[in-house]
């Protein structure tokens, strides 16, 4: 019987030993564990909040699985808030419409992406407190028909769009007479689509605006004194977070201590560090 007995225990000991170590193998595939890590998701493509560079210059982040590299002002506000969190920052480079599901499928810890804590988005996720706040532009040719418009109805005709699945391609709506014209996936294809004469201008906000002026020659950013009618929670920006996330509170608190100077700050290098793209 004590022999039985014996051997039972050491039967029972090895299974112990070897399911602990089957928990410690599947914690993360990258040798640390998701806890350490907070992973944030982004188009990269959306500059001067954000972009893809190839290497680490101007404080840019290796971008999860690939060789690149993301930079920009979300990166940089992503930056402040896993060092507040006291986690190490991750990049996930996501596609505009799957930035939300890959935040509720678990995917990504936060979206930190240029995104606006709109009504409808509230209905699935929650949102931070604004880490910025924007007007909205025209980008047209420089010299052009429209360039030197002061009021959104100087547009009427105008071939005119924006980004698929953002508030700005909704406003167009607001001009009377205007050629709204099929919604675009990103920047760069407005930009061409500008310089191709497929469009006459496009809507952003203002720091896109000042980007793709400065970085073609013949664009020009138009602000208006009679401008789009928008609500705060559509020029907004925030952090998009899981519902219910017990992080929320803890990101209000980082977002707090950076002060608007700084936050100034941070977009004007955007700015200024940007690739030249067209």
């Amino acid at each position: 019987m004590r022999k039985k007995a014996t051997l039972f225990f050491v039967l029972l000991l090895s299974a112990i030993v070897l399911l602990a170590g089957c928990g410690t193998n599947n914690k993360s595939d990258s040798g640390s564990s998701d806890k350490d890590t907070f992973k944030v998701g982004l188009e990269a493509g959306y500059a001067p909040f954000n972009w893809t560079q190839k290497d680490d210059s101007n404080g840019g982040v290796k971008i999860e699985g690939t060789a690149e590299y993301a930079g920009g002002y979300d990166v940089e506000i992503a930056k402040k808030i896993a060092d507040g969190l006291g986690k190490e920052l991750v990049i996930v480079k996501t596609e505009w419409d799957g930035l939300v599901p890959a935040l509720t499928s678990g995917k990504i810890d936060a979206i930190v992406a240029g995104m606006s804590p709109t009504a409808e988005r509230k209905e699935t996720i929650d949102f931070s407190e604004n880490y910025y706040k924007s007007n909205l532009v025209m980008v047209v040719k420089k010299g052009g028909k429209y360039d030197g418009a002061t009021s959104i109805q100087d547009f009427k005709g105008a071939k005119i769009t924006a980004q698929l699945n953002t508030f700005h391609y909704s406003v167009i709506d607001q001009i009377k007479g205007v050629s709204k014209k099929t919604a675009m996936d990103n920047f760069p294809s407005m930009r061409v689509a500008l310089e191709s004469g497929t469009i006459d201008g496009y809507v952003s906000e203002r720091p896109e605006g000042v980007s793709a002026s400065a970085a073609n020659e013949n664009f020009a950013m138009v602000e208006f004194k009679d401008g789009f009618k928008t609500s705060e929670e559509d020029t907004a920006i925030a952090v998009g977070l899981e519902k219910g996330s017990k992080s929320t509170e803890k990101i209000n608190k980082i977002l707090k201590g950076i002060s608007e100077e700084e936050r100034t700050k941070i977009m004007d290098a955007a700015i200024k560090n940007q690739p030249a793209a067209k």
